[in-house]
């Protein structure tokens, strides 16, 4: 659908944000604001199970505030951090470190506190809409000043001084409303189109979860004689299988190693991380920009990976995302993995390609539950605990047939994913170039908004 433009339009002066309308003023932010830009306290509080939420960064989740998971910290804590700063109603939440940029609208009227790395930014309503200079700050023209005003060193920030300087467009107040319920409305329907993608995507990923299940549980032959593994997840196997614990499998077991910064020099080696786990693949290789660290000669001897090694997730994970996922090792480059991660070695007429499917069907089916210990909030697997744990052992054929099998279910199952998560970048563009054409005056949407209302 293509929007009307305005009928005569200027130079605005900002690159950015180019021709506005003529009626229209391009000022600094800080000339919408009703106070000071704060942001939370730079100490870090003792966390509590129960409390004041405390949000930071991570807290803005695509566009929006999100409260689940968050730390917690005492009425205590909370009562001297809202001296600087007390999140309300249609203030806006901005990242100022690392995820730089991050936008969101306080929509609700629950307490909670918010943590350094946060800015908090109040509009002088109702002189000027939160609701508009929300999806401003949240618009290219925005984005791209925010990254020209961040400075970098081990991450990205923007000062307290450079917020208040950004370009932002002025149109009339009732033009500001007119934008911001329109963007509401425009962004919800694209906004279902996306959950709608990302549905069908989970169904993929599930159906897909299902038939490695079966695979590396039931095989492929549905005629083969049955047998009670004796195993509860298991059920029954095939009445050929062994069934034994996952450490026959294995020839060793070698916690990585994070070693030193980067010395340019012949130990300079990449560092395979969790963060470089490709969880829906099933794989791990160097990622475009690896991470290098220096190891010692005995470490580049003993720990070096090599393509058939599978690597466990041994510290970390999280409630949605327990630790303990496996994926198999598919690297060129010399490299050892983090001290996050063990790493496996198969013993001989062991498919590494089936035991990385039998590992992610034992963690989708959370058999590994048991072995996961909780320390400071991070999540550490009990190597011994998990090994011990009894698992299916098809023949040799079979695995390789099985891998085979499952490799190219899972290659056809990519490529829809790929397909969908392609159609998602593509409305998330649309979503991104709608705002900004609306937030700079690109598009005329006054008479859209009061059709729309006249049709309800």
């Amino acid at each position: 659908m293509s929007f009307p433009g305005y009928p005569t339009y200027k130079d605005s002066g900002v690159q950015w944000i180019r021709d506005i309308p003529e009626h229209w003023e391009v000022i600094r932010l800080k000339n919408v604001l009703k106070c000071r830009i704060t942001d939370g306290p730079h100490t870090t509080p003792e966390f509590v199970d129960e409390g004041i939420p405390f949000l930071s960064v991570d807290g803005i989740q695509e566009g929006e505030l999100s409260f689940e998971g968050c730390r917690h910290i005492s009425c205590k804590d909370h009562e001297e951090y809202r001296k600087k700063a007390q999140p309300q109603r249609n203030d806006i939440l901005m990242g100022k470190a690392a995820s730089t940029g991050k936008i969101a609208r306080v929509k609700t009227d629950a307490t909670f506190s918010i943590w350094s790395p946060l800015a908090l930014i109040r509009i002088n309503s109702p002189l000027s809409s939160p609701e508009f200079y929300e999806q401003v700050l949240k618009s290219t023209a925005s984005q791209s000043q925010i990254d020209v005003l961040c400075t970098s060193n081990t991450q990205k920030n923007i000062s307290m001084d450079d917020i208040p300087r950004l370009a932002v467009s002025r149109p009339p107040l009732e033009e500001q409303i007119a934008i911001a319920s329109f963007l509401d409305r425009e962004t919800a329907k694209i906004d279902a189109l996306i959950a709608e993608q990302q549905r069908l995507i989970e169904l993929l990923q599930e159906k897909r979860r299902s038939v490695i299940s079966h695979a590396v549980t039931k095989g492929l032959n549905p005629n083969a004689p049955m047998k009670d593994s004796g195993v509860e997840w298991l059920g029954e196997v095939p009445e050929h299988w062994l069934v034994n614990r996952f450490k026959l499998s294995i020839e060793s077991c070698t916690n990585g190693v994070w070693g030193d910064e980067a010395s340019n020099d012949e130990n300079d080696v990449i560092c395979i991380r969790v963060a470089d786990f490709d969880r829906h693949r099933l794989e791990a290789r160097e990622p475009d920009e690896p991470t290098i660290r220096n190891v010692s000669d005995r470490d580049i001897e003993q720990r070096s990976l090599r393509n058939g090694d599978l690597l466990l997730e041994k510290s970390g994970g999280g409630d949605k995302q327990p630790v303990g996922a496996a994926v198999l090792y598919v690297g060129k480059s010399p490299s050892v993995c983090s001290n996050f991660v063990a790493r496996m070695r198969l013993n001989k007429n062991m498919n590494p390609s089936f035991w990385r499917y039998a590992h992610y069907s034992a963690y989708s089916l959370r058999i590994n539950t048991k072995s996961i210990k909780q320390t400071s909030g991070i999540q550490n697997l009990d190597q011994q605990q998990y090994f011990d744990e009894k698992v299916a052992y098809p023949p040799f054929e079979e695995q390789q047939e099985i891998a085979n099998f499952l490799d190219h279910e899972g290659g056809k199952t990519d490529s829809l994913v790929t397909q969908q998560q392609r159609l998602i970048e593509l409305l998330q563009e649309r979503r991104s170039a709608l705002i900004s054409a609306a937030v700079t005056g690109q598009i005329d949407v006054r008479g859209l908004v009061e059709a729309e209302g006249s049709e309800q």
